[in-house]
């Protein structure tokens, strides 16, 4: 039996191997990175009634506004939650001053109250909300005011 021992070379790395393993350690790196949860930020802060929500549904809506849209007063049977996914909306609930809410931004509308203006702010642009509806199950989601 022959045996063949191998002889030790040392091992040559050119530059183009030494930079295309840097650049697929750089890769898989940035996507790790990518791939961490994004730090979060406080969007919205507001105490809710003091309620028994026995009974009770949440319903989102995703409202659409053509540019220059006005909607007509209304009012929701418990309260609400509206975040602006695009665009800007300027809203007046009762108690509280108009006010433009852009894209990122939310606000709330207590029981009882009347969303008492309700329009898309550029007659150019359209703009988009989500609004978070709580009330008693089978009632109506929105009533004229």
């Amino acid at each position: 039996m022959v045996t063949y021992r191998r002889r030790k070379e040392p091992m040559v790395i050119t530059r183009r191997d030494a930079l295309g393993s840097l650049a697929v350690f750089l890769e898989l790196a940035s996507a790790t990175q990518a791939q961490a949860p994004a730090p979060t930020s406080n969007v919205f802060t507001h105490d809710l009634p003091n309620l028994a929500m026995d009974g009770w549904e949440v319903s989102v809506s995703h409202v659409d506004y053509a540019p220059g849209r006005v909607g007509s007063p209304h009012r929701h049977p418990g309260f609400t939650l509206a975040y602006v996914l695009e665009g800007a909306v300027i809203a007046k609930v009762t108690g509280q001053e108009e006010r433009t809410y852009t894209a990122g931004q939310m606000f709330y509308e207590p029981p009882g109250s009347v969303h008492e203006v309700s329009r898309n702010a550029s007659q150019t642009q359209p703009a988009k909300l989500l609004a978070l509806i709580f009330a008693k199950k089978g009632l109506p989601k929105t009533s004229p005011a």
